[in-house]
């Protein structure tokens, strides 16, 4: 039986054009489509294997709505910022300095071991949930659990991640 992701490429394979076509209705030009549908194979690439998608087709198709769906929402973001003639403050910052830089990956590096150090479910959750973006009931029936146990696995990663970030900057 193949795994989610190359299931799940296959299916997009064959349903480009229909993706495509989809995409292009929500976002309103071929080139943001395009773009979608790209994202959409990126995503489809880091899919897990547990638990088994039952549905890929309906998976596939929610998954190029709701990334179309979030494309089409940050460039009416980015077009409410430059019709507005102000450039917002991040953008005017300063480049971090190479201090910063080193000081942000190592701290990034921290959480990722502080997020391996999780039990599985819990580390897919909190992914799925605060690093994917997905909807805790979108959560909930892929990993075939109830709301209340996601916002526990967060909960529970949330803390242990500060946690292991406070004792690393207290050593």
């Amino acid at each position: 039986m193949p795994s989610n992701a190359t299931a799940l490429t296959r299916l997009l394979l064959a349903e480009r054009n229909t993706l495509l076509r989809l995409a292009q209705r929500i976002v309103g030009t071929t080139p943001a489509a395009e773009d979608v549908t790209q994202s959409l194979w990126f995503r489809v690439q880091r899919i897990d294997d547990e638990p088994p998608i039952i549905n890929k087709r309906a998976f596939l198709y929610r998954l190029a709505t709701n990334l179309a769906t979030d494309h089409l929402r940050a460039a009416s973001r980015q077009r409410k910022i430059f019709d507005s003639g102000e450039l917002p403050i991040e953008i005017a910052a300063d480049i971090p300095s190479a201090e910063t830089r080193l000081v942000d990956r190592e701290r990034l590096r921290r959480l990722e071991a502080a997020l391996e150090e999780l039990p599985l479910r819990c580390r897919q959750v909190f992914t799925l949930r605060r690093i994917d973006g997905l909807p805790a009931d979108e959560v909930a029936e892929k990993l075939g659990i109830t709301l209340n146990a996601v916002a526990k696995h967060v909960r529970i990663a949330v803390r242990h991640c500060h946690a292991r970030l406070q004792d690393d900057a207290d050593a």
